[in-house]
C-alpha cells in the first residue's frame, strides 16, 4: 500500500484468463464505509488525459468515507494486452471482475462511476450484476455509434484539405467489414470493439431503480444540458431512477491539450453522494 500524502492507495493486479488487469484501490478513510464505488474509464486517449482528475476525485471520495476501485481495462493503461486485443465484451468481463473483487472488500452500497464511454460500460454491465447500483455519470456518452464516428474523424481530419476525408472513412469501414483492425490516432481498434461500442447506448438497466447523478461541464455561465442528454436522461427517469443533473463550471479535461482540473466537479460529486439515502 502506498499513499499520496494522507491518502493511502493500494495498486495491484487482478489475474484473468487473458492476462493481468491493473487496479488501484482507495480504501475509505473511516471505520465504517459509506459506499463502494467502481470507476470505469473512457475510451482511448481520453483515459490518459483524465487520470489526474479521476485520482483527485478518488482521494476525495476515500476521505469522505467511500471505497473506490479503479481498473485499467484490457489493452489500456498498465493492464496486459494491446488495445487491438480489446473487445466490448472483454471490457464488460473486466468490469464484472472488478465488481466481484470490490465486493470481497466491502458490502457497502454500490455505485458505478463512469466517465464518457465509461458511462456506457457502466450501464451495460449493470444488467449482469446480482444487485442494484447507483450511478455517477461524468459527461456521459449517450450513443456509442456517435462516439465512434467522432473518433473516426481524427483519422479523417488530416485529409480534410485534400478532399479525401470521405474516401478515408470508406476505407476504414471496408477494413472493419473484412475483419481487419483500423489504426486511428495511434490506437489499433478491432472490429469486435467497434461493433460493441456502436451497439451501446446509455439505456437504463431493466427492472432496476436507483440514483443517477449526471454531470456535464461547461465554461459558459448558465449552460444547460445538451438536448440529446435530456432525451436519454428522461428515459432513466421514466424507468424509475431518481435522476439528478447538473452542469458544472469547468474544462473538458478529458480532451484538453494541457492537464486541467475541474474542482467544482469534485465537490458536486461529493454533494450528490451525500444526498443518497
Amino acid at each position: 500500500r502506498v499513499g499520496y500524502g494522507s491518502f493511502p492507495v493500494r495498486p495491484f493486479f487482478l489475474q484473468t484468463d487473458a492476462g493481468r488487469r491493473f487496479c488501484a484501490y482507495h480504501p475509505a478513510i473511516s471505520e465504517k464505509a459509506r459506499g463502494a464505488i467502481l470507476y470505469l474509464h473512457p475510451f482511448a486517449e481520453e483515459m490518459n488525459k483524465s487520470r489526474r482528475m479521476v485520482a483527485l476525485q478518488a482521494r476525495a471520495l476515500a476521505e469522505a468515507g467511500y471505497h473506490v476501485l479503479q481498473i485499467d481495462l484490457l489493452g489500456c493503461g498498465d493492464s496486459s494486452g494491446d488495445f487491438a486485443d480489446a473487445s466490448w465484451s472483454a471490457w464488460q468481463e473486466d468490469a464484472l471482475l472488478a465488481y466481484r473483487w470490490l465486493r470481497t472488500q466491502s458490502q457497502a452500497p454500490l455505485t458505478l462511476w463512469g466517465l464518457r464511454a465509461g458511462c456506457l460500460l457502466a450501464a451495460s454491465v449493470a444488467v449482469d450484476l446480482p444487485e442494484q447500483a447507483n450511478f455517477i455519470f461524468w459527461q456521459p456518452v449517450v450513443s456509442g455509434k456517435q462516439h465512434w464516428q467522432q473518433f473516426m474523424r481524427l483519422k479523417m481530419a488530416g485529409e480534410l484539405g485534400t478532399g479525401k476525408a470521405r474516401l478515408v472513412a470508406e476505407e476504414l469501414r471496408q477494413q472493419l467489414a473484412v475483419g481487419e483492425p483500423v489504426e486511428i490516432a495511434g490506437y489499433s481498434v478491432s472490429p469486435e470493439l467497434v461493433a460493441g461500442l456502436e451497439a451501446a447506448e446509455l439505456r437504463p438497466p431493466s427492472a432496476q431503480t436507483g440514483k443517477v447523478s449526471w454531470f456535464e461541464l461547461s465554461m459558459r455561465d448558465e449552460a444547460t444540458l445538451a438536448p440529446v442528454s435530456q432525451k436519454y436522461m428522461e428515459q432513466w427517469r421514466v424507468a424509475g431512477f431518481d435522476v439528478e443533473t447538473k452542469v458544472v463550471r469547468g474544462p473538458g479535461f478529458w480532451q484538453t491539450s494541457e492537464t486541467e482540473d475541474a474542482p467544482e466537479l469534485i465537490s458536486a460529486t461529493l454533494a450528490a453522494l451525500e444526498s443518497v439515502r
